[in-house]
C-alpha cells in the first residue's frame, strides 16, 4: 500500500506511523500538563494557548508549576529557557541532515522539534538509506506529535476542571517512562554509554541541590564527558 504512494507521502506516513510508541508515553503527559496548567489559574485559552504556540512539555510543566508558587515572568523565562537549551543540541545533530533545506522548511520544524521527535527521526538519518524525502518523515513526526499534545491538553483541561486532584494521580511518570523510551535506543556505542552512566549517577548525587540546579549540572558533566569520549573514539579511528 505505501509503495503505491507517492516518496512524500509514504515518508510522510512512515514518520507519524514510527511516532505511535512516543505518542502512547505523551498521553497521561499532556493530559497532566492540562490539569495542572487550569490547577495554577490559568484560563482554557491560555493553557491551549502556551500548547499551541510553545509547544515544549517540559517548559510548559515549569512554567505552569512556578505560576502556582508565584514567580515573576522573567524567573519563568529564564528557567524554561535553560530546560530547553538541550534543544540547541538537538539541532546540532540535525544540522547536517537539514541544512539543504529552505526557510520556509527550517522554520517549521525547527519549532515542532521535541524530544521524541528528535529520537525518531535522527534514527532515520543515521541510517543513510536515501535521504531526499527525509524532511517528510520529520514533519509527518512532529505533526504527529503535535497533533496529539494538542488533545491531550484539551482533555487535561476538561478533566483537571472536574476531577478533583487529578494533578496528584502520579501521571508525571509517563514522563520519566517517556525519556528512558528516547535514551536508551540511542546509547549505541560506548561514548554515548559513558554521557548516560555520567547523567545518571551525577543527577542522582545532585538531587537535593536547590531549584534543580543538580539537573543543570548533571546535564553539563554528561556532555563534557560525551564530547571528550566522542573526540578520543574519533582519533583511534584510522
Amino acid at each position: 500500500m505505501v509503495s503505491q504512494m507517492s516518496p512524500r507521502r509514504a515518508e510522510f506516513l512512515l514518520g507519524a506511523r514510527d511516532t505511535i510508541p512516543m505518542i502512547v508515553g505523551a498521553i497521561p503527559f499532556g493530559v497532566l500538563f492540562g490539569a495542572l496548567a487550569v490547577t495554577a489559574g490559568l484560563s482554557v485559552a491560555g493553557a491551549m494557548g502556551m500548547s499551541l504556540f510553545v509547544f515544549a512539555g517540559s517548559s510548559q510543566f515549569v512554567a505552569a508549576t512556578m505560576l502556582t508558587q508565584g514567580a515573576g515572568i522573567v524567573v519563568i523565562v529564564l528557567t524554561t529557557f535553560i530546560v530547553n537549551v538541550r534543544h540547541a543540541l538537538y539541532a546540532a545533530s540535525l544540522g547536517p541532515h537539514v541544512r539543504h533545506l529552505p526557510q520556509r522548511w527550517l522554520m517549521p520544524l525547527g519549532f515542532f522539534l521535541t524530544d521524541e521527535t528528535f529520537a525518531i527521526v535522527i534514527k532515520r538519518y543515521s541510517a543513510g538509506d536515501g535521504q531526499e524525502n527525509s524532511h517528510w518523515y520529520y514533519l509527518g513526526s512532529a505533526l504527529a506529535m503535535y497533533v496529539n499534545w494538542q488533545i491531550c491538553t484539551l482533555a487535561g483541561i476538561y478533566a483537571g476542571s472536574r476531577l478533583q486532584g487529578l494533578a496528584d494521580w502520579g501521571l508525571e511518570f509517563a514522563m520519566v517512562v517517556t525519556f528512558i523510551g528516547i535514551v536508551v535506543p540511542l546509547v549505541t556505542d560506548r561514548p554515548m554509554l559513558l554521557t548516560a552512566i555520567v547523567a545518571v549517577v551525577t543527577g542522582l548525587l545532585t538531587r537535593d541541590w536547590p531549584h534543580n540546579s543538580g539537573l543543570i549540572f548533571a546535564s553539563l558533566a554528561a556532555i563534557a564527558v560525551g564530547y571528550v569520549a566522542e573526540s578520543i573514539s574519533l582519533r583511534k579511528k584510522p
